[in-house]
């Protein structure tokens, strides 16, 4: 009935019948009525077949602490009872239909925007279009954290500031709001009771502090690692893909120790394996032994840094031949081709998983990383194709493990060998992520178009709060350069690319060839050393004036993401301020309250620094 209502109410919207409420107009304590009417929600567990648990059957235990709730689950049946998932909380929202959300993807391929009657894919590879995941009964769903704007000053943040066993999901239409755990059919014997994930509900007019209040709360359950200070170096993939070859390498390796040391990491980014799966079998492409190519990496006085997809295995690797028994599994007991329920893999598929909750796997997953860190001399992994790690809909060694178990077992055995060496997560489950990783991808791979430079920027931007709280954001590479085939972007557009790195703080990789990069972008590309490791901050999700704190001042990132010019204004704090075009060095005066630029070219922004005077 409620779904008829919605349907009803948003054809009234399209036909001009009914107009939508302006959320600036939004009454006063809606968020507060929010918050009383959601801890006073339903709360049900789903059983394996779909239906409501008895009543009686189970106990939900909902335990307020301020804006952190314990969730727990205790089966007082008498008897096992497998279960689908528990809703935590379940209720009519209240809230404006043309309320803008935010909420993360499962895997950081997939963001979603819009509002709650109309939300918007920000990624290309969706969790429900590409990968699969089901979502509660067709209700579009996000992970691990849902943010709503009911007003310019007025937001509502609700997450999990935990993810050991069971992912959160966000699932939501116009109308109701459900917020659940995915319990994968696991049986809760009678008598035991499980923890399930903490919950947070705040609500305040600052989009930021709203996040410091989450990254701090997340940080009590997953600390966050602190490996390296200032993570910068290079990256084969954008320049030379999977037909990267040890001279690429070199070359560039080379280069930089000539003509800009502090790029430490040299990040041999796939192409160099015989088969995915065989890591540490070389295939005939690379064109060189790639231990004597770490070597000669470390000789340069770089870090050896290496790309490893540490959970998959193609059909034809030795890894899958030799132990399909290390497989998650099917319905069937045989090894689970990941295209039976999802997005196969992008080259060399379809792939089948390692499971994480195998002991024997466990230790080949040590055994890898102890030699490619020990015997290899890599300090820095970039960990790809992770969402495989938890795929959804198999079956695993450990029966009462779930998917995220599966995976975050998997990623202690490849911390307990890497030892010291940096872990990136790419293309990997976000909250699942949480404490394991020290540097977390933040977007699609970026490549040389300004379209590529506009979504991938606002993806990054997104997730800047993520940076310097949780992790490392790692925002894909600076690209400056272009090559002879692509349509290269205007001078403009790169400036904008190279204000988006920097305003997100994060990890500095170059993907240029940099031997063939020319004297005015190695000199751009020198001005971005070293990250602030602090990410700007802005007041909403348009991105249009960012700021960060310095130790010489205070630097504001302008964009223009449109296609006609425009004004940005920078609010001063009090005092007099001089401002300096870092880009250019170009002096710029000295300013009182504000400064303005009336006219930001379209697909361009401003990186300005001010320092107060005295």
């Amino acid at each position: 009935m409620h779904r008829i209502k919605g349907i009803f109410y948003c054809l009234l919207i399209v036909t001009g019948i009914l107009s939508l409420p302006n959320r600036a107009e939004a009454q006063p304590g809606l968020a507060k009525t929010f918050l009383a009417d959601l801890k006073k929600a339903t709360a049900i567990v789903v059983l394996a077949d779909g239906a409501k648990a008895p009543a009686g059957a189970f106990v939900i235990g909902r335990q307020w602490k301020s804006n952190l709730c314990r969730l727990t689950l205790k089966n007082t049946s008498g008897r096992p009872m497998a279960i689908k998932e528990v809703i935590v909380f379940e209720l009519n929202h209240g809230l404006p239909p043309n309320t803008p959300i935010y909420g993360e993807g499962f895997q950081k391929l997939s963001q979603t925007g819009g509002t709650l009657a109309v939300p918007k894919d920000l990624g290309g590879y969706t969790d429900r279009g590409h990968y699969k995941i089901p979502e509660p009964e067709g209700l579009r769903t996000v992970y691990g954290m849902l943010t709503l704007q009911l007003s310019a000053n007025a937001r509502l943040l609700l997450a999990t500031t935990s993810c050991n066993r069971f992912i959160s999901r966000f699932s939501f239409d116009a109308q109701r709001l459900r917020i659940s755990m995915d319990c994968e059919n696991l049986v809760l014997q009678p008598g035991r009771q499980w923890e399930l994930e903490e919950f947070m509900a705040v609500e305040g007019p600052e989009r930021e502090k709203l996040y410091d209040q989450l990254t701090t709360a997340i940080a009590r359950h997953h600390p966050r690692l602190h490996k390296i200070a200032e993570p910068m170096g290079w990256s084969s993939w954008a320049s030379f893909g999977p037909n990267v070859t040890a001279k690429n390498v070199m070359d560039n390796a080379e280069w930089i120790k000539k003509n800009m040391p502090q790029l430490k990491y040299i990040q041999i980014d796939d192409g160099y394996q015989s088969s995915m799966g065989d890591w540490l079998d070389v295939g005939t492409s690379f064109g060189g032994d790639l231990g004597q190519v770490l070597r000669q990496i470390k000789a340069t006085g770089r870090q050896p840094a290496i790309w490893v997809a540490p959970f998959i295995a193609s059909p034809e690797s030795k890894l899958f031949k030799e132990h399909p028994d290390w497989m998650v599994k099917d319905e069937n007991g045989q090894p689970l081709r990941s295209d039976r329920i999802g997005f196969g893999g992008w080259r060399l598929a379809p792939w089948y998983v390692l499971d994480g909750t195998n002991p024997a796997v466990q230790q080949h997953l040590t055994a890898v990383f102890k030699t490619l860190r020990e015997k290899w001399g890599c300090t820095y992994f970039k960990l790809d194709a992770n969402y495989w790690g938890a795929i959804h809909g198999g079956v695993h060694y450990d029966k009462n493990a779930t998917r995220i178990e599966a995976y975050r077992r998997g990623m202690e055995a490849i911390r307990k060998g890497a030892g010291d060496a940096f872990l990136l997560g790419c293309n990997h489950p976000i909250w699942a992520s949480l404490g394991l990783i020290d540097g977390s991808r933040s977007s699609n791979d970026v490549d040389y178009s300004w379209q590529s430079f506009k979504t991938t920027g606002k993806e990054n931007l997104l997730r800047g709060w993520q940076n310097g709280r949780l992790w490392w954001n790692d925002p894909d590479c600076i690209l400056l350069g272009g090559r002879a085939t692509d349509h290269r972007p205007t001078d403009d557009e790169y400036l904008f690319h190279a204000t988006v790195i920097y305003a997100t703080g994060g990890l500095l990789l170059s993907g240029d060839d940099l031997p063939n990069l020319p004297a005015g972008k190695v000199a751009l590309l020198k001005k971005l050393v070293p990250p602030s490791g602090v990410a700007a901050r802005f007041e909403n999700e348009n991105f249009e004036v960012g700021i960060t704190p310095s130790e010489k001042g205070t630097v504001y990132s302008l964009f223009n993401w449109g296609d006609t010019t425009t004004e940005r204004i920078i609010k001063l704090p009090a005092g007099s301020y001089r401002l300096t075009d870092k880009w250019t060095g170009k002096s710029l005066g000295v300013f009182r309250n504000r400064y303005v630029v009336p006219a930001l070219q379209p697909h361009s922004a401003r990186l300005i620094e001010a320092k107060k005077e005295k």
